[in-house]
C-alpha cells in the first residue's frame, strides 16, 4: 500500500489508543450487544473520558479541541475491528457538529459539554416512511402555539433512536410553499410528553446499532428549540453538512473493504484445498490482487478529500464521490472475499460474514447512490 501523509505522531499515538480501548472494552463485549441490539451508555461514557467520542469538539465546550482527523482515525479503527454496533457514535458526532454549528450559545451550552462526556447521547430524524432521500417533502410538522412549537409526524431508520437523549428532528415549520424555506431543526428531549419511539428495529445487520422509529404525537418543545432560535434555516443546514457526513461514512465503508481483504488474505494463507493453500491456487492471487488495487484507490481518494475537508475545501461531489465508490467498494469486495472463505464465508463465526450482512446498507444510508450520482451527474 502507499505510504499515508495526512497524520502526525500525535495521530498515531491517538490509534493505538483506540486499538487498545477496543482490544478491552468493544471487541470481547461486541457479540453480546449485538443480542442487546445497542451498546450499554457505560462505554459512551467511556469513550467521552477517553476523548474518542467527539475528538474535534472545541475546549470551550469541554472537547479535546483536536482536528478531524482525529474523529477519522477513530471511525477507521472501530470499522476496521468489525465493531459496527459504534457507528452511532459517528450519529451523535453529526448531532453534536450540527449544535457546534448552527445553535445558539444556550443551546451549545445545554448539550455540548453532555455530549463530548457521553452522558447525552443524540439523534438525527430525518428520514419518514413515506419520504426518503426527498427531504424537502418531511410531513412531520411544528407547528407554532404561543411560545412553544407543537410537533405531529413520525420518523424511520433513526439512527441511536431508542436511546437517545435528544433527537434533532427534521420538521416543516412553514407553508410558503417553497419547500426549503419551509423547514427547520428542532431539538426534542427524551422527557418531552407527546415523544416515544419503538423498539430497535430487526435489521439484516448491524444489529448492535440501536435502529428505531420515532412518534411525536402533540409533543410540545419551547420555540427557542428550533436550532439556531430562526425558523426556516433548517434545509440549508442540512445541506452544509451532508459532505460530512458522507465523507465519514465513507471513511468507515473504505475500513470494512481493507478489513474483508486482510480477513481474507490470513484465511486463503492457512486454508488447505487440494493439498495446498487457497492462496496459492491462481484465481485466488488475481482476484485479492484486483481488489487491493480497487482499495488502493479508494483509499487514496478518501486521504485526498479529508485533506481538502480539512483545508475547507471540500465539496459537495467529491463527497458524494467518496460515499458511491465506497459504499460500491465494500459490497464488491466484501463479496468477493465470502467467495473465497467457501462454505466458512457464511457462517457467522467468521469475520467475512458479518461483514457481509453490515455492509449492504452502505449503498442506502447516508443517501443513496443512486442519490449520490444525481448529485454528480449535475456538475457534468
Amino acid at each position: 500500500m502507499i505510504p499515508r501523509t495526512l497524520f502526525s505522531t500525535e495521530h498515531d499515538e491517538f490509534r493505538r489508543a483506540c486499538r487498545r480501548f477496543l482490544e478491552q472494552q468493544v471487541n470481547p463485549f461486541h457479540a453480546q450487544w449485538e443480542k442487546d441490539k445497542c451498546v450499554p451508555r457505560e462505554v459512551w461514557r467511556m469513550a467521552g473520558e477517553m476523548g474518542m467520542l467527539l475528538p474535534s469538539m472545541p475546549e470551550e465546550y469541554g472537547g479535546p479541541g483536536a482536528d478531524r482527523l482525529f474523529d477519522m482515525v477513530f471511525a477507521e479503527e472501530f470499522m476496521h475491528a468489525g465493531a459496527s454496533g459504534l457507528i452511532g457514535f459517528g450519529v451523535h458526532g453529526l448531532v453534536a457538529n450540527y449544535i457546534l454549528n448552527y445553535g445558539t450559545e444556550a443551546q451549545k451550552q445545554a448539550w455540548l459539554p453532555k455530549m463530548i462526556a457521553g452522558t447525552a447521547v443524540g439523534a438525527i430524524a430525518m428520514t419518514e416512511p413515506n419520504t426518503g432521500s426527498d427531504l424537502q417533502a418531511v410531513r412531520t410538522r411544528a407547528r407554532a402555539e404561543g411560545d412553544e412549537l407543537v410537533i405531529n409526524g413520525s420518523k424511520t431508520f433513526i439512527s441511536n433512536g431508542a436511546s437517545c437523549d435528544l433527537a434533532l428532528v427534521v420538521c416543516k415549520t412553514g407553508d410558503s410553499g417553497k419547500g426549503a424555506q419551509d423547514i427547520s431543526l428542532v431539538i426534542v428531549e427524551k422527557e418531552r410528553e407527546g415523544f416515544s419511539r419503538s423498539q430497535p428495529l430487526e435489521k439484516i445487520g448491524l444489529h448492535a446499532q440501536d435502529t428505531s422509529m420515532l412518534f411525536f404525537d402533540d409533543c410540545r418543545v419551547p420555540a427557542e428549540n428550533v436550532l439556531g432560535g430562526v425558523q426556516g434555516q433548517g434545509f440549508y443546514q442540512l445541506m452544509h453538512d451532508l459532505a460530512w457526513e458522507r465523507i465519514i461514512g465513507a471513511v468507515g465503508f473504505q475500513c470494512q473493504a481493507e478489513a474483508a481483504l486482510d480477513h481474507t488474505i490470513e484465511y486463503t494463507r492457512t486454508r488447505m484445498v487440494f493439498g495446498k493453500p487457497v492462496l496459492d491456487f491462481q484465481n485466488s492471487r488475481f482476484t485479492l490482487a484486483q481488489l487491493k488495487t480497487e482499495i488502493q484507490i479508494g483509499r487514496s481518494w478518501i486521504d485526498s478529500c479529508m485533506a481538502l475537508l480539512l483545508r475547507g475545501e471540500l465539496t459537495a461531489e467529491a463527497a458524494a464521490v467518496a460515499k458511491y465508490w465506497t459504499a460500491e467498494l465494500s459490497s464488491r469486495v466484501v463479496d468477493a472475499c465470502l467467495q473465497l472463505h467457501g462454505g466458512n464465508g457464511y457462517m457467522t463465526e467468521y469475520p467475512i460474514a458479518r461483514l457481509y450482512l453490515d455492509t449492504r446498507g452502505n449503498r442506502i444510508w447516508g443517501g443513496t447512490n443512486e442519490i449520490m450520482k444525481e448529485i454528480i451527474a449535475r456538475t457534468l
